[in-house]
């Protein structure tokens, strides 16, 4: 599935709206961690409040915010490269609209209230998982699982002595 954003929220209020209507599919939710990781990059605060959203009911841990704010410190292109466009060659800037393609798992979820989704990274060579998991009582999709989402990927020909 293709998620396209005309434009992407400006601010934390715009980005809620957004994850109001878009976390009712698991796919919606999936987008808007890459979405909440590029604002990372560039307000480390207002990222780490979109993520806050996106896990629901259980926010971010110390131990969370040291894992992402290590893996995105020197890689400031890391969420650019799931957008389309975005290729190591040109230094990943992704093409106009932004658009965030969210594959769906071959191995099943353990319930239902779990789903595994992939995510494919331009400078990365196999996709990576997302887990999710819906309230019981509840019709949003929170993120559950990412790790492999914020691991290296190549970096920018820009910045690679041996291209």
């Amino acid at each position: 599935m293709k998620i396209t954003f005309p434009e992407l929220p400006g601010n934390l209020e715009a980005f809620e709206a957004l994850a109001q209507e878009m976390m009712t599919q698991a796919e919606g939710s999936t987008a808007l961690l890459v979405v909440a990781l590029k604002a990372y990059v560039q307000d480390r605060e207002t990222g780490l409040q979109m993520l806050d959203i996106l896990h629901g009911p259980r926010p971010l841990s110390n131990r969370d915010k040291q894992f992402i704010r290590a893996r995105l410190m020197d890689k400031p292109y890391l969420p650019d490269s799931y957008f389309l466009g975005a290729k190591v060659e040109n230094n990943y800037p992704p093409d106009q609209p932004w658009v965030i393609q969210v594959l769906p798992d071959p191995i099943p979820a353990e319930s239902d209230e779990f789903t595994r989704l992939r995510l494919t990274s331009s400078g990365a060579d196999s996709p990576r998982i997302v887990t999710l998991r819906r309230k019981k009582s509840g019709d949003q999709w929170f993120l559950w699982d990412y790790p492999g989402v914020v691991t290296g990927i190549r970096i920018p020909a820009k910045d690679d002595p041996w291209a």
